[in-house]
């Protein structure tokens, strides 16, 4: 048995058609436990007050906004490499949600740096770098929609998501590569002085959990959409011609 086994549309829609309920209810049931526990059984802060339980929404959404981009570079590398459309069509799925979770980041953070640093915004090598990632993500979903030949576009967005991998790490480790900046260094680190207390920590572990399992369920739905999608344009081609 190998992985590329799945990389069969055939074979994928298969077993995504099992997978899938599983993920969902593990996501909804792991984000509820984790939001629910967060926002309302923890305690508020002695510096933040009740600001700080936007940390369950800000850092599982700009986490999974950095790792999104990470998966869509392996499968548009697998698509380069293999030309397997069902990664290509993976990374095609997962833009607009990696997109949604980056524009939530944005919001969160902004409405989490207000009382905190007294601004919205601020140009912070983190904020900036994340601003650039969200503009990758619009880009690399305009140009599938720009390019009319399906291949055509793989290869080119494809090329773009490598360009954008840069921006995705600067995201991560902005703060690590310059000391200026407002934004924090990581609020879950094995650095006891920037870990935050077991209080926040062990609902904030569920709740990024729950954000990991709702990424999978919505890649897993939208890519099986978008199986469906290039099976229908065959055919309507098909019928085209004949």
């Amino acid at each position: 048995m190998s992985i590329w086994e799945y990389a069969n549309p055939k074979k994928f829609m298969q077993t995504s058609s099992w997978v899938l309920p599983w993920v969902t209810g593990l996501a909804v049931l792991t984000l509820l436990v984790g939001l629910v526990w967060g926002f309302f059984f923890t305690p508020d802060d002695f510096r933040q007050g009740s600001t700080v339980k936007i940390i369950y929404i800000h850092v599982p959404s700009a986490m999974m906004a950095i790792n999104c981009w990470a998966m869509m570079l392996v499968t548009s590398l697998i698509w380069l490499v293999r030309r397997h459309h069902v990664s290509v069509l993976a990374a095609k799925a997962a833009a607009p949600i990696g997109m949604t979770m980056t524009l939530i980041a944005l919001f969160t953070g902004a409405i989490w740096g207000q009382p905190m640093w007294g601004t919205w915004w601020a140009w912070d090598p983190r904020l900036t770098s994340f601003l650039i990632l969200f503009l990758f993500y619009l880009g690399y979903i305009a140009l599938w929609e720009a390019v009319e030949d399906p291949d055509t576009a793989a290869d080119l967005t494809s090329v773009l998501c490598l360009v954008g991998s840069v921006f995705a790490l600067l995201s991560r480790y902005a703060v690590l590569f310059w000391n200026q900046g407002l934004h924090q260094g990581a609020s879950l680190s094995l650095d006891k002085e920037e870990h935050v207390a077991d209080v926040f920590a062990w609902p904030l572990w569920v709740t990024m959990a729950g954000f990991v399992l709702l990424f999978v369920a919505l890649v897993l739905l939208r890519t099986r959409t978008e199986i469906r999608a290039r099976r229908l344009r065959a055919l309507e081609a098909r019928e085209r011609m004949a």
